[in-house]
């Protein structure tokens, strides 16, 4: 099998250590996506409308550290996908649709990979 190639963004870089850590790309794994909120209420709609679009959801309370740095939310979007730089992308993109009339933004995502 040819070696892959990603793109030189974040994107691919963080593609390019799943690969590098022994997942095999050609199989489906869990990938979580993150999507930042400031508020419970705006954090509950965004997991509601992500829901709706097949991903698992949670929601994550984060307290601000000290009192000029707010609290924050965050909701996991997790789903179970090939993993490549088009379909990365085209997540974070629905995501941030559903998320924007809410005040929501995508911020990033993980997975721990398929590697036995």
């Amino acid at each position: 099998m040819p070696a892959l190639t990603y793109p030189n963004d974040a994107d691919g870089d963080a593609l390019r250590r799943v690969a590098e850590h022994g997942s095999d790309m050609s199989r489906p794994m869990l990938v979580d996506f993150m999507v930042a909120a400031d508020s419970e209420t705006a954090a509950t709609s965004i997991a509601q409308a992500a829901g709706s679009l097949g991903y698992a959801t949670e929601v994550e309370h984060h307290e601000a550290d000290d009192a000029s740095d707010p609290d924050r939310w965050t909701v996991y979007c997790s789903r179970t996908m090939l993993l490549d730089h088009g379909s990365v992308l085209a997540a974070q993109a629905e995501l941030d649709k559903v998320s924007a009339p809410f005040g929501g933004y995508s911020d990033g995502w993980g997975t721990l990979g398929n590697a036995e």
